[in-house]
């Protein structure tokens, strides 16, 4: 597992919920927003799909977790009838690298709070976590988890 750390900036998202257990129904919504998005001529080399886990299974009963499936847009995007909207938070984030397998993804989430702890990285509950595919990736069967982390170069000390 390769890991960075990255700033990004805050974006536009047009997404699709599914609420319900997590697992292979994710792959379903996944495909609705890329059929949407080919329709729309919005897929190319530079999207960038998210999938972000709204609610922990550990306190959210299965049946009402959330799961959205977005298509980074520009804030001039039209608002369309077919999706949401919404904005994701810029900030710092752990990213964690990783095959895009079912195994490789399991793994990966039992692991990436145990290595922000031993990075000193502190998780920040405040934003959600992203799951990252751009073309590029999912062509090489990759992906990415990003985990918002606090910016201690932020804090004051006083």
């Amino acid at each position: 597992m390769e890991i960075n750390i990255e700033m990004t900036s805050s974006c536009k998202i047009a997404y699709i919920r599914k609420t319900g257990p997590y697992g292979s129904d994710n792959v379903q919504i996944m495909e609705q927003l890329k059929s949407w998005a080919s329709e729309k001529n919005l897929l190319n080399e530079s999207s960038i799909i998210l999938g972000i886990v709204q609610d922990n299974p550990q306190f959210t009963e299965p049946k009402d977790c959330r799961y959205d499936t977005c298509l980074v847009v520009s804030d001039e995007f039209e608002v369309n009838k077919y999706v949401d909207f919404g904005k994701i938070a810029g900030g710092k984030y752990c990213v964690f690298k990783i095959s895009h397998t079912v195994d490789a993804m399991q793994k990966a989430w039992m692991e990436i709070f145990s290595e922000l702890s031993k990075r000193n990285y502190e998780f920040d509950d405040k934003r959600p976590i992203l799951e990252r595919y751009t073309m590029q990736m999912i062509n090489k069967h990759c992906c990415e988890i990003c985990v918002p982390i606090l910016d201690r170069s932020l804090w004051r000390t006083s």
